[in-house]
């Protein structure tokens, strides 16, 4: 598949079907076009695959003997929320059509199909994948201060074995850190593997980080080595361990400590070659005296620390990644979009961005498949965004008002002026941890 531009776009694409020669077929025809191909026979085999190695899109057939794919359909997407996946089947109906698409599927392609009918299929679907890379570029061009240091931190840390910490709301681009990280190390040729802490039960978090034996719990069929042997020679990357179970940290803090680790039904004790980047959310101090995380724990993940400036703070950065962002979305739909309107650039500007660069990305994407025009009006934007600021109550020393409203105002006005959190907290006379706790309380 080709970009706009010309260039090759290689997309990871898993094939699951029961048919051994159809699996095939399919794979030497991706592979020809430049595509990484991996196979499954089975849902299990797929749900495995999927949170191994998350792919950029699956091509999934509806009947796999005598499972339903519709079935497999919604674990996948439990496996992996957001994943890209378009059914494949012999037994094409309306009916199945709209049950799949309801289920979340991207597309449905009935069989037999025609390499150039898988081709068109990926030239609407399979895009994703380059469309991220770019984005992620972009997030790493930064002109603001505080996110040029964070980046600065993470590219001199890289290339050593430190355990790295990335705090920051969500949204910011913790992730794209965590893979520069991977990227720069010395482990780059290895699998970069995510644990996502808060999306599982603390019993199945410690399977899916751990692995299991045949046996260990109800519904364990067969041994499962687990993501820490998945990432053997890379990195693991824990996406919000602020959210891991408390009853799942012992186990956590013995790996990080000692890089050693058991799988679930077993004794044997097995070494761990990975290199652990975690990111938060969460204030872990906070969480720490709150008695929901461990403070030997926080002191082994905080080895390097990096705070991710949220996007509101990298207001030099705010426009270019929106234009940015603008002309890949624009190319990728074939639109000829080329910029934005005055009163739309002042909408971006003005708005708080709580979901920050992933927010801005959903907000470009919409706009430029809604626009009708040759620019994008502040029309085309979520309305969360288009809408005109609340106006702000008045408050002055002196008024018949609670100690917390002026303690707001001020809050609000010295975060207004300040080019980053650590000035605004700076010049409170607060650490930042404290104005983010205040920030979070009052809604900021």
């Amino acid at each position: 598949m080709h970009d706009p531009g010309g260039e090759e776009v290689v997309v990871n694409i898993l094939v699951v079907d029961d048919e051994n020669t159809l699996r095939r077929t399919i794979r030497t025809t991706l592979e020809s076009r430049g595509h990484a191909v991996a196979e499954a026979a089975t849902g299990a085999q797929a749900a495995e695959r999927v949170r191994q190695a998350r792919p950029d899109l699956v091509l999934l057939d509806l009947k796999l003997g005598r499972e339903s794919g519709l079935d497999v359909l919604t674990e996948l997407h439990r496996a992996a929320p957001g994943l890209g996946v378009v059914v494949i089947t012999a037994h094409a109906s309306i009916d199945t059509a709209v049950e799949a698409m309801r289920r979340g599927a991207l597309d449905y392609l009935p069989k037999p199909f025609t390499p150039n009918q898988l081709a068109d299929l990926l030239a609407r679907w399979g895009g994703g994948a380059g469309a991220d890379r770019d984005a992620d570029a972009a997030v790493l061009a930064s002109a603001d201060q505080g996110m040029r240091l964070a980046l600065d931190t993470v590219f001199a840390v890289a290339a050593s074995e430190a355990t790295v910490l990335l705090r920051g709301e969500s949204g910011t681009g913790k992730g794209v850190l965590a893979k520069a990280v991977h990227a720069r190390s010395r482990r780059a040729a290895g699998p970069f593997v995510t644990v996502h802490c808060p999306s599982l039960s603390a019993e199945l978090l410690e399977s899916d980080l751990f692995g299991h034996t045949r046996g260990a719990f109800t519904g364990a069929v067969r041994d499962t080595a687990g993501k820490v042997a998945a990432a053997a020679g890379g990195t693991l990357f824990l996406d919000e361990v602020g959210d891991l179970p408390l009853p799942l940290q012992p186990k956590l803090l013995r790996l990080v400590q000692d890089r050693t680790y058991e799988r679930v039904g077993e004794a044997t004790v097995k070494t761990a070659d990975v290199r652990l980047v975690a990111a938060t959310n969460r204030d872990l101090e906070a969480e720490v005296a709150a008695g929901r995380f461990r403070e030997d724990l926080l002191y082994r993940l905080n080895v390097i620390e990096v705070t991710v400036p949220p996007l509101r703070d990298r207001k030099a950065d705010l426009l270019p990644l929106a234009d940015h962002l603008l002309a890949l979305f624009a190319g990728s739909a074939y639109k000829p979009v080329a910029g934005f309107t005055p009163a739309a650039r002042e909408a971006l500007a003005r708005h708080r961005w709580p979901g920050n660069v992933r927010e801005l990305r959903n907000a470009v994407e919409r706009a430029v498949l809604l626009s009708k025009g040759a620019e994008i009006d502040v029309t085309d934007l979520p309305p969360a965004v288009s809408a005109p600021p609340p106006a702000a109550a008045k408050v002055a020393v002196g008024e018949g008002v609670p100690i917390d409203a002026v303690e707001v105002e001020h809050i609000r006005r010295v975060l207004a002026t300040s080019p980053t959190l650590e000035d605004a907290a700076r010049t409170l006379g607060i650490d930042p941890s404290t104005l983010y706790r205040k920030r979070k309380k009052y809604g900021l």
